[in-house]
């Protein structure tokens, strides 16, 4: 025969396991590593992380398709840049070459100037408001300073002390005219 207080703590401990059971899934989720985008050493030199972003840049426009073909691509910087520097050594392998040109003022119409863009640091508005100017152009858009990939540029570089890696938009992506290699997305995601 249970008494009072038996049949009190087995509630308890039913309530507790429930409890229990509702907080798993979020601690199981937690206990998943985060994938990991394929990352490229930065290397060595005067400035490693802009020659860094220099070989990611061109990486990047060797897997973009325009709707024509480009012999120039026409890359515009924008923005308070830290890593840009280098950005005129790009080559990408498929024997365009590369037209670097700073864009003074973020207000400036981009999508007929630029083939892709380079951006650096902006307010919230103009950069809003140019990423948008650029959905449905061929225009590639790429963040030097968006880790968390928020901006709505297509590629976000993110710089660590000794690595140089990406994360792709997809949403961006399929907003724009270009078309961009899926093996990007695998790469993105840490595959090859």
């Amino acid at each position: 025969m249970r008494t009072r207080g038996q049949s009190g703590v087995e509630s308890g401990l039913r309530h507790l396991s429930f409890f229990c059971l509702l907080l798993m899934p979020s601690a199981a989720v937690t206990a998943v590593p985060a994938y990991q985008p394929v990352a490229m050493p930065i290397g060595n030199g005067a400035d490693p992380l802009a020659s860094g972003a220099a070989r990611m840049v061109g990486a990047i426009l060797e897997y973009t398709r325009w709707p024509a073909e480009h012999p120039v691509i026409r890359l515009c910087v924008v923005g308070a840049t830290r890593h840009a520097g280098r950005l005129d050594e790009a080559s990408p392998p498929h024997g365009a070459r590369i037209d670097l040109s700073p864009l003074s003022d973020p207000a400036e119409p981009a999508r007929n100037r630029c083939d892709a863009l380079y951006i650096g640091q902006l307010a919230s508005v103009p950069l809003r408001r140019l990423i948008g100017d650029m959905r449905g152009k061929p225009v590639v858009t790429i963040a030097e300073d968006d880790p968390d990939c928020r901006s709505g540029a297509m590629f976000c570089l993110i710089f660590t002390p000794q690595t140089l890696s990406f994360q792709l938009n997809i949403d961006a992506v399929s907003r724009s005219a270009v078309r961009i290699d899926p093996r990007v997305l695998r790469m993105s995601k840490g595959g090859y």
